[in-house]
């Protein structure tokens, strides 16, 4: 099951793609690309770009700490340019714009790997062609902006915009993850008010452009500041679900993270599976007594650390307090889940930890206990519960072993 909904998110995702170039080829051969000033199209690439290029170290942030969706302040430039340029034109901004945030920005971010690069940039440029596609047809993009009809002209391009890229970016992330939450596929309702302002100044910016370019730069100071907060928000988020001793995710965050695993799980029926690994550092109160407890907390994160390296990238590491961490294997079961929890404990069993440049640490091992679902419980908490039972066996057989 798990892999009939990659494969239909692949296929999904190399549609929109080949949606998005033919878009731009068909408009450079009809009216959806006919004439248009090369200097609107240059001002709002060198407007997008440095305004990139300001923000560019609170984007790599944001990124890093995004979830599923994402607000992409860039959308400011793409509704002036869909006011302004022809629908093939606006799309191949989105292109250009998007290749410079990939080049500068998201590339170093694990959490935008090129797959799903390329499917946000079509979507973007699908979302712009028909925005400004809507103002072709209708001849509103004729309009001029001191009358109704050219607000009525940027109200529709940001209400087309803003309903295409929704759709698309949600049916994206239900085939990737397939979740149905609402906070999942279209964000909270905080996250699209931002999105809405976004929009807002981007009429602005054609606002600005049409009527004296000068007045554009006052766009971009708000512009960056709405940028600055919205990381503010994502830290405070974050800051609120991770564990301040190992940077790992916190009771809260871990369970609410597995939660959402186990509902994917469910839903997808027969054959779908994840598993938990409980880990517990073994003897560590003679760690704290020895050495003290600030040593202890650096041991801690030194484990943390060594945990988080072991296991793959699409797995979570959380803490679960004290000496005690677990870990989220989603879509995983059976012999693989063994050899990752092997992995773990032979890991930790290599660590040494230099404290204060004099003492280091070392003989350090863990207890792993491992469940699975289904087969350790039909909710999340047997399974959980199932982890721990196995745990205490392995602790109980002598510690330093893997148990299930």
């Amino acid at each position: 099951m798990w892999v009939v909904a990659r494969r239909r998110w692949i296929a999904y995702a190399i549609g929109t793609e080949l949606a998005a170039v033919a878009a731009v080829l068909i408009g450079f051969t009809t009216e959806f690309g006919g004439e248009v000033q090369l200097g609107w199209f240059a001002a709002l690439v060198v407007l997008g770009i440095a305004q990139a290029e300001m923000s560019r170290r609170i984007e790599r942030l944001r990124r890093w700490m995004s979830g599923q969706t994402h607000i992409n302040v860039t959308s400011v430039w793409y509704l002036a340019g869909a006011f302004l340029l022809p629908p093939a034109w606006v799309a191949l901004l989105a292109l250009v714009l998007y290749l410079h945030l990939w080049l500068r920005v998201w590339r170093s971010v694990r959490t935008r790997p090129a797959h799903r690069f390329l499917a946000s940039t079509a979507w973007a440029m699908l979302s712009c062609f028909a925005a400004s596609a809507v103002l072709t047809i209708d001849h509103l993009n004729d309009a001029t902006l001191n009358t109704w009809h050219g607000v009525l002209a940027l109200i529709a391009a940001a209400a087309v915009f803003e309903v295409v890229n929704m759709a698309l970016v949600a049916a994206g992330i239900y085939l990737y993850t397939g979740s149905r939450l609402a906070a999942d596929l279209v964000g909270t309702w905080e996250d699209n008010a931002f999105e809405i302002a976004t929009l807002c100044l981007g009429g602005l910016a054609a606002l600005a452009l049409v009527a004296q370019p000068v007045l554009v730069v006052f766009v971009v100071a708000p512009l960056l500041l709405l940028h600055r907060y919205l990381l503010l928000k994502q830290q405070l988020q974050v800051a609120a679900v991770t564990d301040e001793k190992t940077g790992l995710l916190n009771t809260a965050g871990w369970h609410d993270l597995a939660t959402r695993e186990f509902t994917r799980a469910r839903r997808r029926g027969p054959g779908s599976e994840f598993a938990v690994l409980m880990i517990d550092l073994d003897h560590f109160k003679r760690i704290n007594d020895t050495y003290g407890h600030l040593t202890g907390d650096e041991v801690l994160a030194a484990v943390a650390v060594a945990i988080e390296d072991a296991v793959r990238q699409s797995d979570t590491v959380g803490r679960f307090g004290g000496e005690e961490f677990v870990v989220l294997l989603p879509a995983t079961g059976g012999t693989p889940v063994l050899a990752i929890a092997e992995r773990v404990r032979v890991a930790v069993g290599e660590l040494t930890v230099k404290v204060g440049g004099t003492v280091q640490v070392g003989g350090l091992s863990v207890s792993v206990g491992v469940a699975g679902y289904p087969e350790a419980g039909d909710t999340l908490d047997q399974v959980l519960r199932s982890a721990d039972a196995a745990l205490y066996r392995a602790k109980d057989a002598g510690r330093n072993r893997v148990a299930v």
